[in-house]
């Protein structure tokens, strides 16, 4: 798979929203990136609170600016705020550097991101895991 489809999107988002009615989670927002940044899918269960969606995309947005899972941006966040701090201003604030952000890999092609919202950070990648795995892809969340 060269690129992430539509269809592909769809099934990520949809069995990351279905993950997190299993685990009976907080509202979610998943927002699936392609390997450009743009939105392919993006959708917000009933009950969310105002700034998920903008979370959900600075979770994804940040793991593709950086080529890392947001784990890995928040692990390295602790140990170099400046770095961190510095890149998101470059980024415009776009970044939200807290597990949540999953990229999308199929073999050794990135083909997006998933960003997720809601409830604590690491239920929110568990979900994006979850969606990424079920469409056969390889999730690398930091």
């Amino acid at each position: 798979m060269a690129e992430l489809t539509l269809d592909v999107a769809r099934k990520i988002l949809d069995v990351a929203l279905a993950k997190g009615i299993e685990k009976k989670l907080k509202p979610l927002v998943v927002t699936v990136l392609d390997a450009r940044g743009c939105v392919k899918v993006s959708a917000a269960q009933d009950g969310t609170s105002l700034l998920r969606s903008e979370i959900a995309h600075g979770k994804a947005y940040g793991a593709l600016a950086m080529g890392m899972g947001s784990r890995a941006l928040f692990q390295r966040a602790q140990e170099q705020a400046y770095f961190i701090g510095a890149v998101n201003t470059l980024a415009q604030g776009r970044m939200v550097p807290v597990p949540g952000g999953v990229l999308i890999q199929d073999g050794g092609a990135l083909l997006g991101a998933v960003g997720i919202s809601g409830d604590t950070s690491d239920n929110d990648e568990a979900c994006a895991v979850a969606g990424i795995e079920a469409a056969g892809l390889k999730a690398n969340a930091g």
